[in-house]
């Protein structure tokens, strides 16, 4: 009971800022909005929409920049914490009575808010130009995102435990990392489309699997081999988050 406490203690140490400046939300949905507005529409004609419930190409991609939103967003909330560590902020807040798990769990928890705020907003601002999606498939493609969310947030808080006395080796790291998983992963453009060895690396990206589903579930196809596989792809990546995340804090010199 202490350490759900104490992971409520953080999570809403953590979403208060947030709460205070949304501004941050605001800033954070520029990226994907420009990519909606002039990316989506070269689309036209290079992709199946008609697999994804209709025959405009947004249906095709604007699960895909969901999915982009909680790659990219999560990716970096390592920083927060890197600023903390550097500021003092953290080592005070590890001599309190709150367990170090707890610290981590209760950070990456916090991800699921914005998450869910930005991807509802990307999906009302979609549908006056031909998006439409399942009311249920939306929920729960959501929902899955928020589990990748968690574990991405985590791994992002371990790396910068990982190199909290350098700042710049999280930034280069994270950038080197971000956009070869981004581009394999079909969000952009249909990784089937190119080379053979090309989709062969995509299929090791955990991230590929969940793009799957999260287009299925938009189009309303919920019981399917490729949101099962997302499901799967998704609890693993939060797995392993938790998992290194808890570590690295809990052997955290600082």
């Amino acid at each position: 009971m202490k350490s759900l406490s104490d992971i409520a203690t953080v999570t809403v140490r953590e979403l208060r800022p947030i709460i205070r400046g949304p501004l941050f939300l605001v800033v954070s949905l520029i990226q994907p909005l420009v990519f909606l507005g002039l990316f989506g529409p070269l689309l036209a004609g290079a992709v199946d929409e008609s697999a994804f419930g209709g025959g405009n190409a947004l249906q095709w991609f604007v699960p895909g920049i969901v999915v982009m939103i909680s790659l990219v967003g999560t990716s970096t909330m390592g920083s927060n914490l890197l600023t903390e560590i550097q500021t003092g902020a953290h080592e005070r807040l590890l001599v309190t009575p709150l367990t170090r798990g707890s610290m981590l769990i209760g950070r990456a928890l916090k991800e699921f808010a914005p998450l869910v705020i930005q991807a509802l907003v990307i999906v009302l601002v979609a549908m006056p130009f031909g998006f439409s999606s399942d009311p249920l498939g939306t929920v729960l493609g959501v929902l899955l995102l928020g589990v990748l969310g968690i574990g991405l947030g985590a791994l992002s808080y371990a790396l910068a435990i990982a190199v909290r006395h350098q700042e710049w080796a999280f930034w280069g790291i994270q950038q080197t990392l971000l956009f070869p998983v981004l581009i394999l992963s079909g969000i952009l453009l249909p990784v089937d489309a190119g080379p053979g060895w090309l989709a062969t690396v995509a299929s090791f990206n955990p991230l590929t699997y969940v793009v799957d589903a999260e287009r299925a579930l938009f189009a309303g196809h919920i019981l399917t081999a490729e949101v099962g596989w997302g499901v799967v792809a998704a609890v693993l990546v939060a797995a392993l988050g938790l998992f290194v995340g808890v570590r690295s804090i809990r052997r955290s010199p600082v």
